[in-house]
């Protein structure tokens, strides 16, 4: 257990909160595992044992990388909808998704192919590799389903 005090704004120090503190390692195979520290609000072992909580952080992250590689990687950092319309822009990221769907199936199928888990394949490489394969991007407005 310790105690977090957080500022405010104007550097003044706020209400602390009481919270649990987990360690933990992940042993995937290497020869020197990272040590994680998760801190958490639900401070009752009996509501949520650290194990759950450690996997569970660790599914955050896996849709956090998502949209990471959607927003940053395959849109783009300053790249925005283009569509004007609510229909349209739903139309628009069901593009990116199927996009995205697309790449992630190149990516699994390339690594069945080389006996290799599809988690040890970047997705940033696979991206580099599919994009000249993509239309130009503005080559063609969104159109009305």
């Amino acid at each position: 257990m310790a105690e977090v005090r957080p500022s405010d704004n104007e550097g003044r120090k706020a209400q602390p909160a009481v919270v649990r503190v987990i360690d933990y390692s992940i042993d995937d195979g290497r020869k020197n595992p990272e040590s994680y520290r998760l801190l958490t609000t639900i401070v009752d072992p009996t509501v949520a044992s650290a194990t759950d909580l450690a996997l569970a952080y660790a599914k955050r992250w896996e849709i956090e990388s998502v949209f990471d590689e959607l927003k940053t990687h395959q849109r783009g950092p300053r790249m925005v909808l283009r569509s004007k319309s609510p229909e349209l822009v739903e139309q628009e990221i069901w593009g990116h998704l199927c996009c995205h769907y697309a790449i992630r199936t190149m990516m699994y199928e390339a690594a069945s192919h080389g006996n290799k888990e599809p988690e040890r394949v970047s997705f940033i490489s696979a991206l580099r590799i599919a994009r000249p394969s993509f239309a130009q991007l503005g080559a063609f407005p969104p159109s009305r389903p």
